[in-house]
């Protein structure tokens, strides 16, 4: 079975759990979007049951795990890989596709990488602190900001957020005119379009780019770090959203500013911060989608 190396325990008290008894990646994220759940020991303990090599890095008060992989895995020709997804969520809600999926994809990812003997550029971390608001007070800010002071410049930065709903791969685009030298405008752009022909190649008929609201790339950005995010909707809810954004000119700061008018969004984003974003609202097609997106990404190079 594809997740047979992912069991969690789960409540027992639970009927929903049940049906999918045999499926582990279910098991995980029943487990992990329980109210009481304290997800640093969760995936602390998980990590170390299955055997991924990973390390806490503290920084600024906030915990994020860093995932690494043996040497081997490693060359300095080409540009390293770092996948970022926040494992922290809001206070009001389980919190399954804010962001307990794309964590489960991730660890799952990690699982494979870390069995195999191919040179892939990975390393991923898990992010706290993205929920708290501005840019400068995400985790993800404090972490961009280690890499400047050790001169990590040239890292390919990709965020998943919001992936565990719907069969559209969706490319953000924001960062496009955030401010910045013509260096990192450039180095911007040319991950963006790299993004694009992964997402092309992965899901010819079922990929899109727009404007999605920041998630722990605004905290890269902020710090001068060029970072895509990627996320998953359904296919009517993306229809939906970019005829929108053809038709109305300011919509797009709007989305941005996180000042839309809510009935004008997707459904899956009213979901999150909600008590509706449970795993019941999660579907099949956004995971086989994004594993065919990362293991893409685990074999794409670019010339550092």
């Amino acid at each position: 079975m594809l997740f047979g190396a992912f069991f969690y325990p789960f409540s027992s008290d639970t009927t929903y759990m049940d049906t999918f008894k045999d499926n582990a990646r279910w098991a995980f994220l029943k487990a992990f979007t329980e109210k009481n759940c304290d997800r640093f020991s969760f995936i602390k303990e998980f990590l170390e049951r299955v055997a991924i090599p990973f390390s806490v890095l503290h920084i600024d008060d906030k915990k994020h795990f860093y995932i690494q992989f043996n040497k081997a895995s490693y060359t300095p020709m080409f540009n390293i890989k770092t996948v970022i997804a926040h494992y922290d969520r809001d206070e009001n809600s389980p919190g399954a596709n804010d962001n307990s999926a794309s964590v489960f994809q991730l660890i799952d990812w990690a699982r494979q990488l870390s069995t195999s003997i191919d040179l892939h550029n990975v390393r991923i971390i898990l992010t706290d602190g993205e929920e708290l608001g501005s840019a400068k007070e995400q985790g993800a800010y404090g972490i961009a900001s280690v890499f400047n002071r050790l001169g990590i410049k040239n890292d390919s930065v990709y965020v998943l957020d919001g992936c565990g709903r719907g069969e559209v791969l969706v490319v953000s685009s924001t960062g496009k005119n955030a401010p910045g030298n013509s260096q990192f405008r450039k180095k911007f752009s040319s991950l963006y379009e790299e993004s694009i022909a992964l997402a092309r190649a992965v899901a010819p008929e079922s990929w899109i780019t727009v404007p999605v609201p920041y998630s722990d790339n605004a905290g890269f950005i902020a710090a001068g770090i060029p970072a895509i995010a990627l996320t998953v909707l359904p296919k009517d809810e993306a229809t939906a959203y970019m005829r929108t954004l053809q038709k109305e000119r300011k919509f797009e700061k709007e989305v941005l500013a996180q000042r839309a008018d809510k009935t004008k969004l997707p459904k899956t984003w009213n979901l999150m911060h909600s008590e509706g974003d449970t795993i019941e609202s999660l579907t099949d097609e956004s995971f086989e989608l994004v594993a065919s997106f990362l293991d893409a990404l685990a074999k794409h190079k670019s010339i550092a």
